[in-house]
């Protein structure tokens, strides 16, 4: 089999036009809103610039605000889109379509982060853009996961929208207070400043915190997967 970048760049495109359609736009405009926002209030307030570890929460809200919308409404928007039951027709093929618009939702949030990254680069602080991509891509795939798995549990994209709202609620609050510098924080934040003596410590945080949410999102999209089997649950 050749390889084709075109064929593999249109059927990216269509992914994401299904992905992306609808409301999405609305939920691009807000993120951008609040980001300049957060980032104009905080320097107006502040004295001094922004570090890395500030700049990694500006670019957080952004990305959350980007999963949001194809998280929770992937599997109604192929029911409005009268797309399900197609789908479902084709055995074992439509994993293989779920499994590339997670890709894809996952590729463009990463490039529309990458581009906010590179305007906090030049306007606020200097900071491997690479490495706070890379971080930040970790929260972003565990909530989409998580968006997956409620939208094929709830079948309903307002349903999932509500759920995921309280879900990353939750795990802001607890990580501002009961699980903050532990490995178990969602937001936990690998740029923020430590004294030397813990700093091993706080890598080690760290890395265990970005394996288990690599671990819960491939488990939550597989958990997803695995629900979308019974067909009679969707198009019944």
């Amino acid at each position: 089999m050749k390889f084709r970048p075109l064929s593999l760049l249109a059927f990216a495109r269509y992914n994401a036009s299904q992905v992306f359609a609808g409301k999405f736009i609305y939920f691009l405009l807000l993120s951008l809103v609040i980001f300049c926002i957060v980032v104009v209030v905080h320097t107006a307030q502040q004295e001094v610039p922004p570090n890395v570890a500030t700049i990694y929460y500006f670019l957080l809200v952004p990305g959350i605000m980007l999963i949001f919308y194809p998280a929770a409404y992937s599997v109604q928007g192929d029911v409005d889109a009268r797309m399900l039951e197609t789908l479902f027709g084709i055995p074992d093929y439509r994993y293989k379509v779920w499994l590339a618009r997670q890709v894809v939702q996952q590729l463009v949030i990463a490039m529309m982060l990458w581009l906010l990254a590179m305007l906090c680069k030049v306007a606020l602080a200097d900071f491997s853009v690479g490495a706070m991509l890379f971080h930040l891509m970790f929260p972003t795939l565990f909530l989409g996961s998580v968006g997956f798995m409620l939208a094929t549990t709830i079948r309903s994209g307002n349903g999932a929208a509500a759920t995921l709202v309280v879900v990353c609620f939750f795990a802001w609050i607890f990580g501002l207070e009961v699980l903050q510098g532990s490995r178990w924080n969602m937001f936990h934040n690998p740029f923020e400043l430590t004294d030397s003596y813990v700093a091993m410590i706080h890598e080690a945080t760290t890395f265990h915190n970005r394996v288990y949410l690599l671990v819960g999102s491939v488990l939550a999209t597989l958990m997803g997967l695995l629900r979308l089997q019974r067909r009679e649950r969707f198009v019944g």
